[in-house]
């Protein structure tokens, strides 16, 4: 399970909003998760991709589940539950569009990638 490069949050809400008014505005952001290695199946690249990337934001979801399935990809188990289970405890949380295009609340995402990874066989 790995997530394309587009990732949505949900901004803050703007100006005084009446109980009955609801307004959310979505800022959709695109990153460099190393999508394409991971489909490619360059789970070498894709790791040396994410851990640079994972100095400037080492508690980004997208970038820790990415960095999790390359390592799951490259026969790392443990390096990948330790990636799964940081974006879990991460601070930051938004929705991730998956690969088939769904989209998913990153924590949710990063559990549903660590019990893939504990149920292998």
């Amino acid at each position: 399970m790995f997530f394309a490069a587009t990732a949505v949050s949900l901004a803050l809400m703007a100006g005084q909003i009446s109980p009955t008014e609801t307004m959310v505005e979505q800022q959709a952001e695109t990153r460099d998760v190393a999508y394409e290695e991971l489909t490619s199946g360059e789970a070498a690249s894709a790791i040396a991709l994410l851990e640079a990337a994972r100095v400037e934001n080492p508690s980004d979801p997208a970038l820790l589940i990415n960095l999790g399935a390359a390592y799951a990809a490259a026969g790392e188990y443990a390096r990948a539950e330790e990636a799964y289970r940081a974006a879990i405890a991460s601070n930051e949380r938004y929705e991730l569009e998956l690969a088939n295009g769904d989209w998913i609340d990153s924590r949710q995402a990063a559990r549903l990638a660590l019990l893939s990874l504990e149920t292998r066989n």
